[in-house]
């Protein structure tokens, strides 16, 4: 079994490449994600799409062979050729893929270095993967170190002392557009998701009314009373009137096609600037003219640079850690093997007899003579024993439970120093909530 990522990002594909491959629907990812595990080489596979990459996480049996078909599948749904999509995804093999990954959910390999809403986004992608049975075990066990390691380099490092996002980045550009500041200003914000959410949140805080525009317009209240002060919220119907009259505005909705278009737009006499955070994009391209300056993701890598240095020093210290748990993952895999396991639970049985038919025979319990056939029916007494035990370890090798019930045989069975302390150590947060639901009383037992 191997692991493999196909990414692609802001460092090896353009916004439009990245759009026609963005994964905006939950039908799109479900329709994909079935015709990926249909291939016989594909055992699992997860998704992630956010406004800067995609990655396509899988455990396969054979990487060129898989590759083969996710190649087909990503240009079926992205009209992009297979020779245009190989030559521009970086692809990622075994610890390749771990340590990708590791890095990709610390936020090292984001626009903004440090941002925090990539692991959220991972978490989202896994939850949703693992709901639909496009993923089990083998992924679940990478996104389990994943969000650990990720946890590591927040505690650890400074890297998101001064935490940003791509929303954060686009509010700053615009106060520096501005003349540094936007207090005062009324500015439009499309949109009710996460994106838009945080947009709103940063601009409340440098005291801009906000206008929150959705097509549902309760989501939009909601946001808007959530949000307090001078925040309000109005109908979608009305985006065309609030766009001609203020200068500011930020798009970030996860629409399929455009939501502000050529025909939307009049003449005014005062500079607009508009800022592009969704990926499909939601400002068509024609909208722009001498009196609006519109800014998309790419174009804000500038801003994103800041205290790059700083980041850049500590983001050697997070290299550094997630080497080590790249490492550390590779180690634990190597202990879930089930046949050290079973051959540790014989050797201890084999001792155990020998130790007690060596005192039996010195006491006088039991003549010499009969050593030999006592050890053969010892020998049977714990081979009988353990079958049972051996054929559930074996039969149950590929469930989700498989982790940790192996831990816990290596710490009954001393395999393994400290073994107690790592019990349900990979066991994610949501899937033990899942096993809740599924059952009350493990909730009672902890």
């Amino acid at each position: 079994m191997n692991y493999l990522i196909v990414s692609f990002s802001h460092k090896n594909s353009d916004i439009m490449t990245r759009e026609k491959l963005a994964f905006n629907s939950d039908e799109k990812k479900i329709d994909f994600s079935k015709k990926v595990i249909e291939h016989e080489n594909i055992n699992e596979v997860m998704v992630i799409s956010t406004c800067n990459r995609v990655e396509i996480l899988v455990s396969v049996n054979d990487c060129e062979k898989a590759l083969e078909h996710i190649f087909c599948e990503l240009s079926e749904i992205s009209s992009l050729s297979v020779e245009e999509l190989e030559g521009r995804a970086d692809i990622y093999e075994d610890s390749g893929a771990i340590h990708h990954i590791f890095a990709v959910a610390s936020s090292l390999e984001s626009i903004a270095i440090g941002e925090t809403q990539i692991v959220g986004q991972i978490k989202d992608a896994f939850r949703f993967c693992f709901d639909h049975g496009f993923c089990s075990q083998k992924i679940a066990r990478v996104m389990h170190h994943t969000f650990r390691c990720a946890a590591a380099v927040r505690s650890s490092t400074e890297i998101s002392s001064t935490p940003v996002s791509i929303s954060s980045v686009a509010v700053n550009q615009a106060k520096e557009v501005f003349g540094g500041s936007l207090a005062g200003f009324s500015t439009i914000v499309v949109g009710a998701g996460e994106m838009s959410r945080i947009c709103a949140e940063y601009l409340v805080k440098n005291g801009v009314n906000v206008i929150i525009i959705n097509r549902n317009l309760e989501k939009a209240k909601k946001l808007a009373d959530e949000l307090g002060g001078t925040t309000m919220a109005d109908d979608f119907s009305k985006l065309s009137m609030y766009l001609n009259k203020y200068r500011v505005l930020f798009s970030a909705t996860s629409a399929n096609g455009y939501v502000i278009t050529k025909d939307m737009v009049k003449e005014v006499d005062f500079e607009r600037h508009w800022f592009d955070i969704a990926v499909p994009r939601d400002i068509e391209d024609s909208c722009k003219d001498k009196n609006i300056k519109l800014h998309t993701v790419d174009d804000l890598k500038s801003i994103a640079s800041q205290n790059q240095a700083f980041r850049e020093k500590q983001a050697g210290i997070a290299y550094s850690i997630i080497g080590k748990f790249t490492m550390e993952f590779y180690k634990w895999l190597q202990t879930l093997q089930v046949d050290p396991i079973i051959k540790r639970m014989r050797d201890m049985a084999k001792k155990s007899a020998q130790k007690e038919l060596d005192r039996a025979i010195k006491k006088g319990y039991l003549p010499k003579e009969h050593k030999d056939e006592v050890e053969k029916i010892l020998h049977q007494a714990f081979n009988t024993f353990l079958h049972k035990p051996t054929c559930n370890l074996k039969k149950i090798a590929e469930d989700p439970e498989f982790d940790t019930i192996v831990q816990s045989f290596q710490y009954l069975f001393d395999v393994n120093e400290n073994q107690r302390k790592s019990i349900n150590m990979y066991k994610c947060e949501y899937q033990m909530e899942q096993d809740t639901k599924k059952d009350p009383k493990i909730k009672e037992s902890k």
